[in-house]
This record gives structure tokens, sequence and C-alpha cells, in this order.
């Protein structure tokens, strides 16, 4: 509790410690939307921009965390035993996870930049049991990408904040579409491949 009452003392803002830490837990929960606040309320003299960056980066690491977690305490015989419903066979399955394996860097750079396909990114990630230091060092540098970008735009356009989330909105959709297609491709074309094997 000392520590981070030496870190209220170094804050000249009006709000103190609890704001950032409250800032941090609503990051966690709804992310973009919340940053651009923060970095309106910093840009308006209310808070740092600095620890506005900080806190929203632990919000968001930490929530990322936790999917992959809910994904690796998971059970992978759930998805391979209701997965034959529609047609996926444990072969199929097993690819999928050597591939998310080889490919994760890509993968979850792409989808922390389109914000809404990072969580089932990180669930399969965890369900395919990627180690955390495989993983973490390309999320936390994306997340830096992306809050940084996110309390810069909240700081200096903090009066555009609307317009800006509005935007936001129709990047993160165009984003996760595309992904989406590239997603549907490679399962289609994986998919082709096994049977064709067999």
């Amino acid at each position: 509790m000392y520590y981070f009452y030496g870190i209220a003392q170094t804050l000249p803002q009006p709000l103190g410690i609890w704001a950032y830490i409250l800032l941090a837990l609503m990051v966690a929960i709804e992310g973009p939307i919340i940053t651009l606040t923060g970095a309106a309320a910093a840009s308006a003299g209310l808070l740092n921009p600095v620890w506005v960056f900080i806190f929203a980066s632990l919000g968001n690491m930490t929530a990322d965390i936790l999917w992959y977690l809910l994904g690796y305490f998971g059970k992978m015989e759930l998805v391979t035993r209701y997965g034959i419903r529609f047609g996926i066979k444990e072969s199929f399955i097993t690819r999928i996870q050597k591939d998310i394996h080889t490919h994760i860097h890509k993968v979850l750079f792409v989808a922390k930049m389109t914000m809404g396909l990072v969580i089932p990114t990180l669930v399969a990630a965890g369900l395919a049991r990627v180690p955390f230091k495989l993983w973490f060092g390309i999320l936390f540098t994306a997340e830096c990408i992306w809050t940084g970008g996110l309390v810069l735009a909240g700081y200096y356009f903090g009066s555009l904040i609307q317009s800006i989330e509005t935007n936001l909105r129709w990047v993160a959709l165009g984003g996760a579409v595309a992904l989406l297609i590239a997603v549907i491709y490679y399962l289609s074309h994986r998919k082709l491949d096994l049977e064709s094997e067999m």
C-alpha cells in the first residue's frame, strides 16, 4: 500500500491514484472508448497522459491474460467432442493447434489491431497451450502501439472524441471483417487439404 501511496504523491493531477486504478479496471471491460475518454481527461488537465497510457495498457493486458487463461484451463476434449457435430475432425483440430503455435505472432498482432478478434485468438492460444513466453512479447508490443495511438488521439483531439470513436468502430469493423475472411479462407483450404490427405 505504501508503494501505491508513493506513486500517488508523484501525480500532480487532482484526481489521484484511484482515478488511474478505476481507469485500468474500466479499460479491462471496455478498452478503446475508456482509453480515449481517459486521454481526453488528460488533455483537460485532470489526468497525466503518461499514467493514462500505463494504466490503460495494464487494464488491457490484464484482460488479455485472463482470456488466455480461460482457454488454457478450458478443455480441448469439449471442442473435439462437439466439433464432430459440425464436421470438424480431431485431425483438423490438431492441425489448427499446430498452426496456432507456428503463426501466433502474426495472428495475435493482427487480431490486437482489429480490436474485436483478439479475444477468440487468445482463447484459441490458451486451448492450444501456446506457452506464455512465446506470445507475450508480441502482445506487449501491439498493446503499446494500440494504446499509445489511442492516448495520443484522445489527448490531442479530445474535442473530436465522439467522431474518433465512430471512425474507430468502422476501422475495427473493417479489420475484423478482413481477418474473418482470411480465417474462413484458411480453414476451408486447410480442411480440403486434410480431406485430400485421407
